[in-house]
């Protein structure tokens, strides 16, 4: 892919920087940066693009994605999302891998910290306590001062190296390029998707989207996500449809139809590909997790 390289502004009094920001980044687009990034957030939901992997995101999911990885959070519509308000939508953190020195990850003693950061290369879901804890730390960093700050950071990395409670996201296989030159297309492509993808995507529509004919698209895409433009966009819409068997008791044909696919057999197998449960399964595995009013 042909993501924008995003850079980072860091505080003169500071060797890394850590925010909280109210709502979502405006810069919010299918982006890279040289900096490493661990992020939290607080609320909203979305879909969520690390490298080749498509996901949903929630509120209290945290994220730990490599140097140069390409990222990017759509968030869902939603106009209170974006009304300024005094509860946060994220802390980030973003930081170097050298911002302690150069040789500092070739010393012995921190050759965990050096693993860890390897592994984020495809970015990293925390899960379980985990999670919990980096959460905490997060906030820790964002008041502490002086050494204090970077001991919290260092916490934060041995608790990921320590801990087998992630998740991998992006393929082993997946490649990007970092060069600017398609940002703009490739960044159409994603905004037009997700604006349509509740409706029918002709080849030759997303195709002119890009500026070329069907034939080419097919090659570009495939040869720049490692998946087939059909295979991306049913991942959209499947992605959508787990928001939706989450928070909608409507019945799951209609959801299939509401999330754009336009047959019921196709959108089961769809599911159950991208997810490896059925959709009824996904939607009890999420109702079992609730807590039982007494």
């Amino acid at each position: 892919m042909k993501p924008q390289l995003l850079k980072v502004p860091t505080a003169p009094a500071y060797s890394f920087s850590v925010r909280q920001d109210l709502v979502p980044n405006l810069n919010n687009r299918w982006h890279y940066h040289p900096e490493i990034e661990l992020i939290h957030f607080h609320r909203g939901s979305g879909t969520q693009f690390v490298g080749d992997s498509i996901k949903r995101f929630g509120a209290d999911d945290i994220v730990l994605v490599g140097s140069n990885l390409p990222h990017y959070w759509r968030d869902d519509d939603d106009e209170i999302l974006h009304k300024p308000t005094h509860a946060p939508y994220s802390t980030v953190v973003h930081f170097t891998s050298q911002f302690w020195g150069e040789k500092f990850l070739d010393l012995t003693e921190n050759k965990p910290l050096k693993l860890i950061l390897d592994k984020a290369q495809r970015g990293l879901l925390l899960t379980g306590k985990l999670k919990i804890r980096i959460a905490e730390l997060m906030e820790e960093m964002r008041f502490a001062e002086g050494p204090d700050r970077i001991i919290a950071l260092m916490k934060c990395l041995i608790a990921v190296a320590r801990s087998e409670e992630y998740l991998m996201l992006s393929s082993v296989g997946f490649q990007y390029d970092l060069s600017e030159s398609e940002n703009d297309r490739i960044n159409a492509i994603y905004d037009y998707t997700l604006s349509n993808f509740k409706q029918k995507v002709s080849l030759e529509e997303i195709a002119s989207v890009a500026g070329m004919v069907p034939n080419s698209f097919c090659r570009y895409f495939k040869s720049r996500t490692g998946k087939t433009y059909s295979q991306f966009l049913n991942e959209i819409r499947v992605g959508h449809c787990c928001k939706l068997l989450i928070n909608s008791s409507v019945s799951i044909k209609q959801l299939g139809f509401e999330s754009g696919f336009m047959n019921f057999s196709c959108f089961h197998k769809r599911f159950k590909e991208t997810t490896g449960l059925s959709p009824q399964s996904y939607r009890q595995l999420y109702r079992d997790k609730q807590p039982k009013m007494v």
